[in-house]
């Protein structure tokens, strides 16, 4: 057979352990086709066959019990796909005792004989405190109380000097939480061993194999023997297969003589162990190792029994939390408001300390400062597609770090991502004294030579962890994703609403109002034409006056709907002489607010392809801009000239620089600027924006800057082609 490598510094992560080519001396086997010729057997087979076999000599000539020869019967019938579950019959050869183990795997069939130094009274005996020792597991309520029954219960049945029950986190490192031991052993309760101690292949055979055993730490291995380019024996169901030199020199380290650990396994993933050592050598009867499997399976059953418990209640108070949200969220006019009269829900329901929601650029804040709270939201990403979770210090933008303080974990629901609705809940870090099970490192050194080796010392080495919070369980990201889930259905609806409710309304200002307000218009007419010069004449001028504005606030909501709704202004291209548009609106301007001085040069004809309507729109917003925003008694100047291929429009106003935050917004509908302005108290913050989509339609651009004193608004749309 194949040869196994060696293990060194450098393949030992890769390490084949389910092939080492060697079994424990406490007993021999042989393996066979799946059609019952022998393919191979360990060197100390001589010992119990009383002759050595021959390659491919079927397995009834070797003489062997009629016991053992009826388990490998059964074995290659009941073979399926090459696999069959172990089988167990107590033989005596040569005046020994041993238990016969057969099993398939692989399409080879494993016969092993294990010495038995005990009489089957003695393990029947061991049988019944097994037995008592699973019923008084199932009667536990919580886990702590489970492992601690657990490794009392195994030490008391199988006599080893500690039992340790680990339980494993997340990243894999584990945790004694129970244990029961020899008197004047040192305790190993409370600490915890690094993930790497037990390697991935190692956690594999774990799941595969619930059981394995190591008689003597100090043994001799056994080598197999066989056709020399046969496959290697994968023993990963084997009871003698042989272990890894790094946890032999593990176990030297701590100065374990014996060893058995027995796996947890919960929904398929390896949950936790049952360790067992002693300080000398020890054999522990197969049946007896089968009882300590069935009760780690009776652990495990357990577990996933109190763990389905609590993740049902957990559920349970989730559900009513989201509910309750939910029938507030419909009744409340203000979304946020609703997220807050629930805040003690959402923080229960999930474990969190503090809570931000925000939405529209409103940011309000329960258990953690206005200022940081505002810093989380802009640090959200701009397009999430799920929630986001953050565990750790490190996992938050660099700028930020220094700002947190306490908190380090952090759990977001984009509920409303078109209007920035985030639920954002905050874990504070939780600070950590790991009493690791020595430091959590490995050597290149040790009695093995040069190789990875494991830790010498396993004195408790103390660690601070600092910057993670708790991570967010599984159950609590389902219930986050559900309650997005719940929040965006109704969000939809609240704006299925709103769209509605907006749809009516522009069909009022589109249809309803229009035919009053052009009569009230035509009355204020003939009122102003009338009268001209007296208190009526006066009034007319004013009811025109309002009219007007009032068609214009309409006409600019209407624009704005069609922008919003894709559907596009209506643009109409034709020959435009842009020159002369200018002249005309500048002239419209000066005749309706005489005090103000326009102070306007073009250099045209520049003729375009564009609405003449629409950019007379353009025009004219640009023009109340400056009228608006300018200082007083300073002349507004107006410039048109080509420039590359395009006419350049400038308007331009005496001002001082538009404010950062305020130019990033300056293009957006509702600005709070123009709705807050004292000079124009009948803005709506939409003619910008109207403007730039009217440009943008044109294949031009709109842009500010701020030169020589003035705030600059141009205006560039290509010159049509031989015009």
């Amino acid at each position: 057979m194949a040869a196994p490598r060696r293990v060194d510094l450098h393949n030992c992560a890769d390490e084949p352990i389910h092939i080492p080519g060697s079994i424990q001396p406490h007993g021999a086997l042989i393996f066979l086709s799946d059609t019952g010729l022998i393919e191979g057997w360990s060197a100390n087979i001589a010992a119990i066959a009383g002759t050595a076999p021959a390659l491919g000599q079927p397995y009834g000539a070797l003489g062997l019990p009629q016991a053992v020869t009826e388990l490998i019967q059964e074995c290659i019938a009941t073979t399926d796909s090459g696999e069959a579950p172990a089988m167990v019959a107590a033989v005596a050869i040569g005046g020994r005792d041993y238990d016969c183990v057969v099993h398939a795997h692989a399409r080879r069939v494993h016969v092993e004989f294990e010495a038995r130094d005990v009489g089957m009274a003695e393990v029947a005996q061991f049988a019944i405190k097994a037995h008592s020792s699973i019923d008084r597991l199932r009667r536990q309520r919580t886990i702590e109380g489970l492992l601690e029954t657990a490794v009392r219960q195994v030490r008391d049945f199988t006599g080893f000097d500690r039992v340790m029950a680990y339980r494993f986190r997340g990243d894999d490192s584990g945790d004694v939480v129970a244990e029961a031991r020899r008197d004047d052993l040192v305790p190993y309760l409370g600490q915890r061993y690094p993930a790497g101690d037990i390697p991935p292949q190692a956690r594999r055979l774990y799941v595969l194999n619930t059981l394995r055993m190591i008689a003597d730490v100090g043994y001799h291995a056994v080598p197999l023997l066989g056709l020399p380019a046969a496959a290697p024996l994968d023993m990963s169901f084997a009871v003698l297969r042989s272990v890894s030199p790094i946890h032999v020199e593990y176990l030297q380290n701590m100065g374990v003589g014996a060893s058995m650990s027995v796996s947890i396994v919960v929904g398929g993933r390896l949950w936790g162990l049952v360790a067992c050592h002693h300080m000398a050598p020890k054999r522990v009867p197969y049946s007896v190792r089968m009882a300590a499997d069935v009760l780690a399976q009776v652990i495990a059953s357990t577990v996933q029994s109190i763990e389905s418990r609590e993740d049902a209640a957990l559920v349970e108070h989730a559900a009513q939390v989201r509910t309750r949200l939910v029938e507030s969220l419909l009744l409340e006019d203000d979304p946020l408001d609703a997220l807050l009269q629930h805040g003690d829900g959402l923080l229960d329901s999930t474990h969190a300390q503090a809570l931000i929601v925000t939405q529209y650029g409103r940011i309000v804040c329960r258990g953690i400062d206005q200022a940081l709270g505002e810093a989380v939201v802009a640090s959200l990403p701009a397009e999430p597609s799920d929630v986001v979770t953050r565990g750790c210090v490190r996992d938050w933008p660099d700028a930020l770090r220094p700002r947190l303080g306490k908190w380090a974990g952090m759990l977001g629901l984009p509920f409303d991502p078109p209007s920035g609705g985030w639920c954002v809940l905050l874990r504070t870090e939780q600070v950590e004294e790991v009493a690791w099970c020595g430091k959590p490192d490995k050597s290149t050194a040790g009695p093995m030579g040069e190789r990875l080796t494991p830790r010498g010392s396993f004195d408790a080495w103390i660690e601070t962890v600092r910057g993670r919070a708790h991570p967010w369980e599984d159950g609590i990201l389902t219930h986050a994703r559900m309650m997005l889930g719940e929040l965006a259905r109704v969000s939809n609806t609240r704006r299925a609403q709103t769209e509605a409710t907006r749809a009516q309304l522009l069909a009022m200002l589109g249809h309803d109002l229009r035919d009053p307000l052009n009569s009230i218009n035509m009355a204020g007419l003939v009122l102003e034409r009338t009268d001209a010069g007296s208190n009526k004449g006066t009034l007319g001028t004013r009811i025109r006056s309002s009219s007007n504005r009032m068609q214009r606030m309409i006409g600019q909501v209407l624009d704005m709907s069609r922008i919003d709704r894709g559907m596009g202004l209506g643009i109409d291209l034709e020959p435009v002489d842009l020159a002369a548009l200018v002249e005309d609106m500048v002239e419209e301007a000066r005749l309706a607010y005489p005090t103000i001085v326009y102070d306007a040069h073009t250099l045209g004809p520049a003729f375009v392809l564009a609405d003449g309507g629409r950019l007379g729109q353009v025009i004219s917003n640009l023009l109340s801009n400056a009228r608006h925003h300018g200082e007083p008694n300073q002349p507004i100047a107006i410039r048109l000239a080509p420039a590359d291929g395009q006419a350049v429009l400038e308007v331009a106003n005496a001002g001082s620089p538009i404010a950062p935050e305020t130019e990033a917004a300056l293009f957006n509908p509702f600005k709070r600027s123009a709705l807050n302005n004292p000079r124009n108290r009948t803005g709506m913050g939409l003619g910008l924006y109207i403007a730039q989509q009217i440009v943008r339609e044109h294949e031009g651009e709109i842009a500010y800057r701020h030169e020589d004193g003035k705030v600059v608004f141009a205006v560039r749309l290509p010159l049509a082609p031989n015009l």
